[in-house]
């Protein structure tokens, strides 16, 4: 395979504007080839790339301080160590919107859709949240036509921070926030895996009632399983709809937060 020449790289940075070029093909360049006419247009182009990326930061900075601020004055149970909002909550997915996405996939690694419809009449999309009294500064809809399935799950991956430290003197908290179009059961599984076991335990999120918004806090404790601290791997927790068919769901917000057991 040939070689790509400096000029060639030169060409494909300037074409990409304002947001051309990641990282790599910055650091890669190799400026003793250029002549001094292709080393001032790059210069501009890295001067025109670096105000994007100064203002990106610049208009998203407060929104993040808004959400970390939220986060953190959220009433939670004395000795809350760990509290979390998932990122598609609070910070733009690319892409936003997923169609008929199959078993298995969604939005990147920041939701998965699981499901054992072959029709895959589904719409995820990322949609921003207008209420004043949103937390979140962003919410998740689910879009369903026909569904001729057994089963459809949300899946949201945990960070490895939920992992860390964790034992069973903890409680794990759910706090959500649903909008539905028509009415809906709703159940939330939280799902440990360490070593080869998976330990799992659900709750019933109750049934969802339309046009309001419908908040339940869940507690999951974990006294019962059998996790064992030192092979923690992963945790993910499934938001799963019963006949879901000709709805739509919009998760407007999503906290977990884990704290120990009171001691008697």
């Amino acid at each position: 395979m040939a070689r790509r020449g400096p000029a060639a790289t030169l060409g494909k940075l300037l074409g990409r504007g304002a947001g051309g070029g990641d990282a790599g093909h910055w650091r890669g360049m190799r400026t003793a080839a250029l002549s001094t006419a292709e080393i001032d247009r790059l210069r501009g182009a890295a001067r025109d790339q670096r105000r994007a990326i100064d203002a990106f930061l610049a208009s998203t900075e407060r929104a993040t301080r808004r959400h970390s601020a939220l986060l953190a004055a959220m009433p939670l149970p004395a000795g809350t160590d760990w509290r979390w909002r998932p990122p598609l909550l609070s910070t733009p997915l690319d892409p936003a919107v997923r169609i008929g996405p199959p078993n298995g996939e969604g939005l990147g690694d920041s939701a998965q859709l699981f499901h054992d419809c072959d029709l895959r009449a589904m719409i995820l999309r990322q949609v921003p949240n207008l209420s004043a009294t949103d937390l979140a500064l962003y919410g998740l809809r689910l879009e369903v036509l026909g569904f001729s399935g057994g089963f459809l799950a949300l899946s949201l991956p945990l960070p490895a921070e939920a992992l860390d430290g964790l034992d069973r003197d903890h409680i794990i908290r759910l706090e959500t926030e649903i909008e539905i179009e028509r009415r809906i059961e709703v159940f939330a599984r939280l799902n440990i895996k360490n070593g080869p076991n998976t330990d799992q335990q659900q709750a019933h999120l109750g049934w969802m009632q339309a046009d309001r918004r419908n908040r339940h806090v869940s507690e999951f404790d974990l006294a019962p399983t059998e996790i064992n601290p030192e092979r923690l791997e992963s945790a993910w927790l499934d938001l799963i709809f019963e006949a879901p068919a000709m709805n739509a769901v919009v998760l407007r917000d999503l906290v977990l937060s884990r704290h120990r057991r009171a001691q008697v």
